[in-house]
């Protein structure tokens, strides 16, 4: 979004942040008083990047009291694009084998673990720096650099797999596809191999949506779908709150690689983009 490369962002200038935890500290006419004190979590977009800010009280997710607000930040945006997508987009089930790229990342960590809770084996796409943390989590690594990715998927897993989720877009989505087997589900949430190209920030999307329109009309039983954390609106609120229930309840848990003060904001852009945070880095007020 700061190089003007996220598909739905709006114009510069604009204050950044995706999603926040904080306390209700005043409510507007027509509110329930009763959320003055607690504690909510919320998805913004932008604007989270501030001391204060106001809100739609209908978006707000209670937190519960238990929870780190770190932690619970760290699932926000990225817990509710992994339940949907193990869940709503590829309704992952026991047994099946399933990729994930970027298994070290924000996104990525908490679609190892919620793809393991729902009983699947997953295979995790990562640096060699960061095998031993996606060991921990309970996926199979591969070294994205230096191995042949769908032909090592092949070797775990002859007959394809049932889903890869795929946040890398380009022209490796092909491969992602070719890894499905009979049945199976590509899951593409982004286009993060695009970053440094030029041109209108849609670009990089049309043909990604053109591959998925295209593939999901062969008759051959495999799917394709583009999926964005508010592609079902009506639904985030309920999903958040299942995803702080099983943090809350040490079913899944948070990565957090870093909290840096607000003012640090610029620094902690640099960790992120210097690849080696592992996990959500999160800015404190």
């Amino acid at each position: 979004m700061l190089r003007g490369r996220y598909f739905s962002q709006p114009r510069f200038p604009f204050v950044p942040g995706y999603d926040l935890v904080g306390r209700v500290e005043k409510v507007g006419e027509g509110v329930d008083g009763g959320l003055v004190g607690r504690r909510v979590a919320v998805l913004t977009e932008t604007g989270a990047w501030t001391d204060r800010v106001t809100l739609d009280a209908a978006e707000l997710v209670a937190v519960p009291e238990g929870l780190a607000p770190a932690d619970a930040v760290a699932v926000v945006t990225n817990g509710v694009t992994a339940w949907q997508m193990v869940h709503r987009a590829a309704r992952v089930l026991p047994g099946q084998t399933v990729v994930v790229h970027g298994a070290s990342g924000g996104v990525g960590t908490l679609l190892v673990q919620l793809a393991r809770l729902a009983g699947a084996t997953v295979i995790g796409t990562a640096s060699a720096s960061k095998h031993e943390a996606v060991r921990a989590l309970g996926a199979i690594p591969i070294d994205y650099r230096t191995e042949d990715v769908p032909a090592r998927v092949r070797e775990i897993s002859p007959g394809g797999v049932d889903a890869v989720f795929d946040h890398v877009g380009g022209p490796g989505l092909a491969g992602s596809w070719r890894m499905l087997g009979k049945g199976g589900t590509l899951v593409s949430y982004g286009s993060a191999s695009t970053l440094g190209d030029e041109g209108h920030h849609l670009r990089p999307y049309l043909p990604i949506l053109g591959r998925v329109v295209l593939w999901s009309a062969l008759p051959n039983g495999k799917k394709a779908k583009f999926y964005y954390v508010k592609r079902w609106p009506k639904l985030f609120t309920q999903d958040l709150t299942t995803v702080l229930a099983l943090l809350s309840e040490g079913k899944i848990e948070a990565r957090v690689a870093e909290q840096m003060p607000l003012d640090r904001a610029a620094d902690a852009l640099g960790l992120l983009a210097s690849g080696k945070a592992s996990g959500k880095v999160v800015l404190v007020p």
